[in-house]
């Protein structure tokens, strides 16, 4: 999500060279990012192999300022998807996550247009970001409904400081065999031990004012018990980034790991995660941070997705 903004090309093309001597073929964007920019990035990157490399995009939030320009309805689907193909340069895309829910479009409305990508070829594969377990399950049978694939994989928020996905989604998930590729395994950045010294990076996502990182992760309950994190990794004898990245991997429900390396050195510490063997002490170590299904931060709603069950006008 960095690459056309806080990483130039030489960098990605950097960054894309050691994924792909790493076995790496699946690259992850999103029409919203950098403008667009990083879609475009993507595809120059792969251009040479196309083939070989799975490519996955989203919509859903606002691109600009026209009200249209955004959700899930059939227009916007319809008129943002040769859009995306367009600046990745190619003529399908691997998988369309619908990067949020979009209360105000009939959920069959979106799945109808779907399945004219689908049998277009435009698209190939369906996923969902950032939804309610219930709604997944509302995907699946209107997919069922409109004789198309399911929904092959979700994107949620998943990390040791907010486990909610393992009350309902990740049990839904594994119910209708859709893989899990969560995002933000280290906490937008906290779960990598930057914070733990009290300073705050002037290169950081907490250094530039980032939006959601203010709004979610970088509160004082959860850099307390990012610290707490940071010494047990130390005690093992990993990095935090490799030991927050491996309890990710560790859950048998979850496929992989969306991760979004600004730099090379941050992608090779990343990578450091497959070497590290999780065992039960290490789940009972984290438990005893943040317990199964919780939060660092008591009751915690991010506010991007409020709670729905007591609208209040």
């Amino acid at each position: 999500m960095t690459f056309g903004g806080r990483t130039d090309r030489g960098e990605a093309g950097r960054i894309y060279a050691l994924a792909r001597e790493h076995g790496i073929n699946f690259l992850d964007t999103a029409d919203a990012y950098t403008g667009g920019r990083s879609e475009e990035m993507t595809g120059e990157l792969v251009a040479g192999e196309r083939d070989r490399i799975i490519i996955a995009s989203k919509l859903a939030n606002a691109i600009g300022d026209d009200i249209n320009h955004r959700g899930l309805s059939r227009s916007w689907i319809l008129t943002e998807v040769p859009r995306i193909l367009k600046r990745l340069g190619t003529d399908y895309l691997d998988i369309l996550y619908l990067h949020k829910e979009d209360h105000g479009t009939p959920m069959d409305e979106t799945v109808r247009a779907l399945e004219d990508l689908v049998r277009a070829g435009a698209i190939r594969h369906i996923g969902v970001s950032n939804h309610k377990a219930w709604r997944v399950g509302q995907m699946v049978r209107f997919c069922d409904e409109a004789n198309i694939t399911r929904p092959v994989v979700s994107q949620p928020l998943y990390h040791a400081l907010n486990r909610t996905i393992e009350v309902e989604h990740l049990p839904a998930c594994q119910h209708f065999g859709i893989g899990v590729y969560p995002y933000s395994p280290l906490a937008r950045g906290v779960l990598s031990g930057k914070y733990s010294g009290g300073a705050v990076p002037a290169d950081s996502r907490a250094g530039v004012s980032d939006t959601r990182i203010m709004q979610t992760e970088f509160r004082p309950q959860t850099i307390e018990a990012a610290n707490r994190f940071v010494a047990l990794a130390a005690d093992r004898g990993v990095t935090p980034t490799a030991y927050a990245i491996a309890f990710v991997l560790a859950n048998p429900i979850v496929t992989g790991a969306i991760v979004g390396p600004r730099t090379v050195e941050q992608f090779r510490a990343y990578l450091e995660a497959l070497s590290v063997t999780w065992g039960e002490e290490d789940e009972a170590a984290v438990a005893e941070i943040v317990p199964q299904g919780s939060t660092a931060v008591q009751h915690y709603v991010d506010p991007a997705y409020p709670v729905e069950g007591r609208p209040l006008g």
